[in-house]
């Protein structure tokens, strides 16, 4: 695991690339999409196969939403898909992906091996007694990344029906887990206020003093959180 999760704040629309640079093709014009109850994205998981069948859609989702001039598209695109390809391979590895006429956003993650935190590197130094205990038990689950339109964090990010929430909540229960959680530069303001937007806490608490213990922070998603 990296330290840097990604969970990428988006731009609203993507920015034409320089010549000989890989760029998401051009969507049709069309109605603004909103972050809908009811009306909105279709959920559903995709197999290792079929993730490895989308790479390039899924790296074009990455790249339209990740922001940064045209020079950093390729960058930021090769960075995503590289993680990807990694995680892809691990134990128990989910991906949604949320559609309508297009691909409109994904969510993916794994269980921590065996519930030993140190299966998964660099993460075991960051967790707290709050969190250890789940571990043990095989039900913490750790979401990789989410990856949506900038809409869906400037609108409803408190309701239930937001896709980001959605995309979430429906990634923990179908792996039947107890507890989601991911690792966050604390600098990366923009990252920690879309996650906490969504229901996301610091493990160790929000008091001042547990908020400076180190550059980076164990943000924990429990079920019931995800319905605030």
């Amino acid at each position: 695991m990296t330290v840097h999760v990604p969970v990428r704040p988006a731009t609203t629309e993507p920015h034409e690339g320089p010549a000989g640079t890989h760029r998401p093709g051009p969507r049709r014009p069309g109605p603004v999409q909103r972050s809908s109850p009811q009306a909105g994205e279709r959920l559903r998981p995709l197999t290792r196969r079929q993730v490895e069948d989308r790479f390039a859609e899924l790296g074009d989702l990455y790249a339209q939403t990740s922001g940064g001039g045209p020079r950093a598209w390729n960058v930021a695109r090769g960075a995503f898909l590289r993680r990807l390809a990694a995680d892809v391979r691990r134990p128990g590895f989910g991906l949604l992906i949320a559609e309508t006429t297009v691909l409109a956003g994904c969510a993916y993650g794994y269980p921590v091996p065996g519930g030993d935190p140190r299966g998964v590197r660099g993460l075991e130094r960051y967790l707290t007694g709050s969190v250890l205990p789940v571990a043990a038990s095989g039900r913490l689950f750790l979401v990789s990344g989410i990856v949506v339109p900038a809409r869906v964090r400037r609108e409803h990010h408190d309701r239930a029906w937001n896709l980001a929430r959605r995309l979430q909540a429906r990634l923990l229960a179908e792996h039947g887990a107890a507890l989601g959680v991911t690792l966050v530069d604390r600098a990366d303001g923009a990252t920690v206020r879309a996650l906490r937007s969504w229901g996301w806490r610091y493990a160790e608490g929000d008091t001042l003093q547990s908020s400076v213990l180190g550059p980076y922070g164990v943000l924990v998603l429990g079920l019931s959180d995800t319905a605030r």
